[in-house]
């Protein structure tokens, strides 16, 4: 391109990051997928986290407008939102479903929740159940809304993120209660935790041997690296003890 006689060379220009060790971060599906790329690729990242999820475990006792207002404010997120309802008593879904139809009617995103609830479950449940089913399930987020909630959560050892009680909306997670919004979905909860401290953290390990310490440890390690046919190994250990 030449513009009055001087020449104007047209390049594309991208913004440009120095590398980095590891990405955090919470996304959509698209997000998701380029951070597995980039983790192939030799890039840590934080966890695989997909499209959101919640599980709410409600007994006869929970508020079905608070039940429904909880399953609503996450099928909002998307239509490939996770919604599920755990309940001891089919009363229970029934009053929950009536409530959910009442807040959609005054949602703006209708249409999005409508389509994630289509493909949502509501699950009566026995209650010895319940906390298997959770366990296997691994939500991102979990609603406990038991009047013996605090007792369950004993027992609960896989999911992201835990609200117990009445009045523990998913929404304070997002916005306020203090926890970490990046959450393992899609089951990883049983691998994964949430971000936190620890995982902008990483670990060297360091030893030191005394020549009387590896006298002692010499004959286990020199037995294990035999056993492997790693007569180098042995023979590292071997050397220095023979000195």
């Amino acid at each position: 391109m030449n513009r009055g006689g001087i020449p104007i060379h047209a390049e594309p220009c991208y913004p440009t990051l120095s590398a980095v060790y590891k990405i955090f971060g919470p996304g959509n599906q698209y997000v998701t997928k380029a951070k597995q790329m980039v983790n192939f690729e030799g890039t840590a990242i934080d966890m695989p986290a997909g499209p959101s999820e919640i599980l709410v475990l409600a007994d006869e006792n929970a508020d079905p407008a608070f039940v429904a207002a909880d399953l609503v404010s996450q099928a909002e997120h998307g239509p490939d939102s996770q919604v599920m309802l755990l309940a001891y008593e089919e009363r229970t879904v029934n009053y929950v479903l009536q409530e959910i139809n009442i807040q959609l009617e005054k949602l703006p995103r209708k249409e999005i929740a409508s389509a994630a609830l289509s493909n949502s479950l509501a699950i009566i449940i026995e209650k010895d159940n319940a906390i298997e089913f959770i366990n296997t399930y691994a939500p991102e987020h979990l609603i406990v809304n038991t009047t013996d909630c605090d007792q369950l959560m004993g027992k609960i050892k896989n999911a992201g993120s835990v609200f117990l009680g009445q009045f523990t909306p998913e929404s304070a997670g997002d916005y306020a209660s203090g926890t970490n919004h990046t959450l393992p979905t899609n089951g990883f909860a049983k691998n994964y935790s949430g971000v936190s401290l620890e995982s902008f953290l990483k670990y060297v390990t360091v030893q030191k041997i005394s020549k009387e310490g590896l006298a002692n440890l010499g004959e286990a390690i020199e037995l294990m690296a035999e056993a492997e046919q790693l007569r180098g190994h042995a023979e590292a250990v071997r050397i220095r003890n023979s000195r």
